[in-house]
């Protein structure tokens, strides 16, 4: 599969959204880096468990120099999973909800890391119900036939990656900003999960 190809499949899969600007490079990254994976053989699906494997491990070492590699190789494993899978035409509706379930999985145990950091459970659950609220929103209006990305919100997965990956280095170099950081994961989410419904709002009343 050439990179137009794999472009082209990548947006009808994805409601015909645009390729530009960061999802570009993304998806150029991504295709770069899928290439020899299929000629190893190496499948979705494993890539998909290595993604929830190292979310796990961040979980379990939170405090540890490897952490932020664990958070980092965990968003790229469950990231490239789905355009392994269209490189290698394999997709399908059980590969798409078995990738969408364990992304899901994966940020819990990301915020559970948050946790053993020192976040106020009431933050990681207000965070977490926010982002699943979100999420499911997403889907829901995807399953009714309106495009599965619509609208990019001011906290969308990498964003939230981004604010854990802060919150590891933050402790390892001895800073306390593991508390303001969930605040502001928790704002940043309230405000991107009512971004969304106003959005879905205009969208299913039209």
């Amino acid at each position: 599969m050439d990179k137009n190809e794999f472009f082209a499949t990548w947006s009808k899969l994805h409601g015909e959204a645009k390729i530009e600007g960061i999802v570009k490079a993304w998806l150029q990254i991504s295709y770069s880096v899928v290439r020899p994976l299929a000629k190893l053989r190496v499948t979705p699906n494993l890539l998909t468990l290595a993604g929830l494997i190292f979310a796990i491990a961040l979980w379990q070492f939170p405090s540890s120099w490897p952490a932020a590699i664990f958070l980092v190789l965990s968003l790229f494993f469950d990231g490239i999973d789905g355009s392994l899978a269209i490189y290698s035409r394999v997709t399908s509706k059980f590969g798409a909800f078995t990738d969408s379930f364990v992304d899901r999985l994966s940020e819990v145990f990301w915020a559970l890391a948050l946790y053993k950091l020192g976040a106020p459970v009431i933050l990681v659950f207000l965070a977490l119900l926010a982002t699943f609220i979100q999420e499911y929103l997403r889907a829901r209006a995807g399953g009714l036939g309106h495009d599965e990305v619509g609208l990019v919100t001011i906290c969308e997965r990498p964003v939230r990656a981004s604010l854990i990956f802060i919150a590891i280095v933050a402790n390892l170099i001895g800073l306390q900003a593991t508390v303001v950081i969930a605040v502001i994961w928790v704002s940043m989410q309230t405000i991107a999960m009512t971004q969304l419904i106003l959005n879905l709002y205009k969208r299913l009343t039209i």
